[in-house]
């Protein structure tokens, strides 16, 4: 019999650098001086939680299943990454329950998209926005041209 519970953990980081958007969570980040270096549209949120999802139940990364040299999953919506691994993850008999997220940027501040952020990765998953946490950390300029994402995801069995 499988586990009541499970945890996954995922983790993403992007190069950044200038002209290019910034999106984080699914939410555009206005005014970002730097943007990701990705073959997708480099969400390391979304990318993160993905992973995640994917982690908890022993089912690779995303890397397999969206490989960055498809020319398909050029510049590809992160959101369709998510809804993929949460198929995948729905198919084993188990749903999210709580998300904790992550995101280490140094500029620009990213504390007015934490409830936009929230409320989006809440609608992916469909969660109420409570059980998405949304954090925010500075590299303190160790990493001012990078962006690193880290989410860990409590996935529950389906109700029989």
């Amino acid at each position: 019999m499988s586990a009541p519970y499970r945890i996954g953990y995922g983790e993403d980081a992007h190069r950044l650098e200038a002209g290019r958007p910034l999106v984080l969570g699914g939410v555009p980040v206005p005014h970002a001086p730097l943007g990701a270096v990705a073959h997708s549209d480099g969400d390391a949120a979304l990318h993160a939680l993905a992973d995640a999802l994917l982690s908890g139940l022993a089912l690779g990364d995303i890397g397999q299943y969206f490989p960055d040299t498809a020319a398909e999953c050029k510049d590809l919506d992160s959101a369709v990454i998510v809804a993929r691994a949460l198929e995948l993850v729905r198919g084993r008999g188990y749903r999210p329950v709580n998300v904790a997220l992550v995101v280490t940027l140094d500029r620009p501040k990213l504390g007015p998209l934490r409830a936009a952020i929230a409320r989006r990765m809440a609608e992916l998953l469909s969660l109420p926005e409570t059980e998405v946490g949304v954090s925010f950390k500075t590299s303190e300029g160790l990493a001012p041209a990078h962006v690193q994402a880290r989410a860990t995801v409590l996935l529950a069995r389906l109700d029989p």
